[in-house]
């Protein structure tokens, strides 16, 4: 029986199931033009000595530049330096336009801020069938703790640690069947979201002030001026609305104001009052950062932000201009 056309669509989806960090490979052409390409292809092949390899296209318009080049550099990007792997990625402009250099052992560009960096170099090329493999011995690294970008399927992604040893998440038979336990995802938001409000708790008591005038003020400092109705409407969805009297008590605080056609405003100390509080929660932020680590913040700001628009009821849109809405 014949053998069935071998599929490169498919071998090339099949592949992208390999999540990868992404990276940019730099280095000097021979005539002493900063060159730099994206790569995804870079591993690590030996310890002692240290010796890295990445792979380059045939068809690149850099590869004679990379074969002749005595040294090359590879940046590890971190996740805020998606935007640059995009332009490394890219032809035809000016790559290191507005990118930040640091001055490294060899003439070889070396850009800021990433998560690792290796400055290589260049020992022996391979044929690896329509691509050249660099092989080259590491003479120097850094390393920054700054969450890694990766690329999975195709696009960008984000990485979070498994939490192994720091939770439990098996379903204890506990309850009857097991039916309401610690791994169910409104137990867990709910819990989370009233953890760190029982800590901003502290602060409103000091101003005798009751979680609805919290997210009032907080809304109030984003949107200008607004009716009561208005203000309700971005407040409704937490369980949580104000009356005529929660009106009163905070204009009798001196932190907001009533002007024309029933809409209020903070005050100077309506906003300090807000604006403390903010404070207050990017202190809290802060604290689980450096517990959890930037990398597991963003990814979990990342689902965050995806469950509340698959999710979003119809809300009014917070951040956007009163008139527009």
């Amino acid at each position: 029986m014949a053998a069935e056309k071998f599929d490169n669509q498919a071998f090339r989806q099949a592949l992208g199931s390999f999540t990868t960090g992404v990276t940019i490979i730099t280095a000097i052409a021979p005539d002493g033009t900063p060159i730099g390409l994206t790569a995804n292809s870079f591993n690590s092949v030996s310890l002692d000595p240290p010796m890295v390899l990445w792979s380059l296209a045939k068809t690149s318009l850099s590869v004679e530049a990379f074969k002749e080049a005595e040294n090359w550099n590879v940046h590890v990007l971190s996740q805020h330096q998606q935007d640059l792997s995009n332009t490394f990625a890219s032809k035809g402009q000016d790559k290191f336009k507005d990118t930040n250099l640091e001055e490294g052992i060899s003439s070889a560009p070396l850009i800021s801020d990433c998560s690792a960096r290796f400055q290589c170099q260049n020992m022996v090329t391979h044929d690896g069938g329509d691509h050249l493999i660099f092989i080259g011995e590491v003479l120097d690294f850094d390393q920054q703790a700054l969450p890694p970008l990766v690329f999975q399927q195709g696009q960008y992604a984000m990485t979070a640690r498994k939490p192994w040893e720091e939770v439990n998440l098996s379903c204890e038979p506990t309850a009857p069947q097991c039916s309401y336990n610690e791994d169910l995802l409104g137990y867990l938001l709910g819990r989370s979201h009233f953890q760190m409000l029982y800590r901003m708790r502290k602060v409103f008591d000091e101003q005798a002030l009751e979680d609805s005038h919290f997210f009032a003020l907080s809304v109030m400092n984003i949107q200008q001026k607004l009716t009561l109705e208005q203000l309700n409407t971005h407040l409704d969805y937490t369980g949580h609305s104000l009356s005529e009297n929660d009106i009163e008590f905070l204009k009798s605080q001196g932190l907001i104001q009533e002007l024309d056609n029933d809409t209020y405003q903070l005050t100077t100390s309506g906003r300090e009052t807000s604006l403390h509080h903010i404070a207050q929660a990017k202190a809290i932020e802060e604290e689980i950062i450096a517990e959890l680590g930037a990398g597991d913040v963003m990814a979990l700001k990342l689902m965050l932000k995806r469950l509340i628009s698959k999710t979003d009821p119809g809300l009014p849109d917070l951040w956007q201009a009163q008139e527009q809405q």
